[in-house]
């Protein structure tokens, strides 16, 4: 008996499709492309960002609980405010 598809011929496509999926939100007015699956805190590790030191907007509403960070993904379409704060005299 032939088991149709054959697992080999295949590979699974979900996992495929989640590896080369992108998403395009807008980060500060500039369109970019993430990974599907991209939270708010990977974005700030990727912009080398300490989550203590900036404020968030996302989709017009102020971030004010930072633990939600990494549990919030982004999606195309996202708008995404980042203010840095700087210090010095």
């Amino acid at each position: 008996m032939l088991n149709w598809p054959h697992p080999t011929m295949f590979p699974a496509m979900s996992e495929l499709t989640v590896r080369s999926a992108t998403i395009a939100p807008v980060v500060n007015g500039e369109p970019r492309r993430l990974q599907a699956g991209t939270t708010v805190g990977d974005l700030l590790r990727e912009l080398s960002l300490d989550p203590q030191l900036v404020v968030v907007e996302h989709n017009r509403t102020i971030l004010r609980d930072r633990t939600t960070f990494d549990a919030l993904p982004l999606a195309t379409g996202d708008t995404i405010e980042i203010v840095h704060f700087v210090g010095g005299g």
